[in-house]
């Protein structure tokens, strides 16, 4: 597995490396056996240091977690623990993950924008209503059942995914509600 640990304006040494080395691969051992990178990375806000941890799974998952503290050691103690615990909670679902797919999850590509905030000044002096790219980048889109999406976007820490249904092909977004639930959009609507 490779590892990539880095700071923000913070001097990471070799003691914190081997131990974030050691640390991170007994706990992704426990869950999967097939991580192929991990990304930790350290950084200071005030008096608190933040560790910010990605790891990519080769089954395509991505598991995301972040700690704080006031010792650098237990910031990183922290997000390893937050890991340690959605990993837990989907072990069984990542172990069994390939029993049902023969194929690994497939991802296709999408183009995805970054637009400009809308000026309204140039509204009112008879601009343009279209908006303003300023970024294009791709993004994949992978075909999941909407469970499994669940689960991706619970890993990953993020606050939506854009997925491929697999039982219809249609495009679906599973999003984190206000409310804590989890909210699931389906446009292919029913009538």
């Amino acid at each position: 597995m490779r590892y990539t640990i880095s700071g923000k304006h913070i001097d990471v040494g070799d003691a914190l490396s081997t131990h974030v080395k050691s640390e991170m691969g007994e706990t992704l051992e426990k869950y999967s056996q097939r991580p192929t990178d991990a990304a930790v990375t350290f950084s200071k806000d005030a008096h608190q240091f933040l560790c910010d941890a990605t790891v990519h799974l080769s089954s395509g998952m991505t598991v995301a977690a972040r700690g704080s503290a006031t010792d650098i050691y237990a910031a990183f103690e922290a997000c390893r623990e937050k890991m340690d615990k959605q990993l837990r909670r989907y072990k069984r679902r990542l172990k069994d993950h390939h029993k049902d797919h023969a194929e690994p999850v497939v991802f296709g590509q999408a183009d995805s924008y970054v637009l400009a905030p809308e000026d309204d000044d140039a509204e009112s002096q008879g601009g343009s209503l279209e908006p303003i790219i300023i970024a294009e980048m791709e993004s994949r889109v992978p075909t999941l059942s909407v469970g499994d999406a669940v689960m991706h976007m619970e890993l990953s820490g993020s606050p939506l995914l854009v997925f491929r249904n697999e039982k219809h092909g249609g495009v679906n977004v599973v999003h984190r509600r206000d409310d804590g639930n989890v909210g699931w959009i389906d446009p292919r609507g029913n009538g």
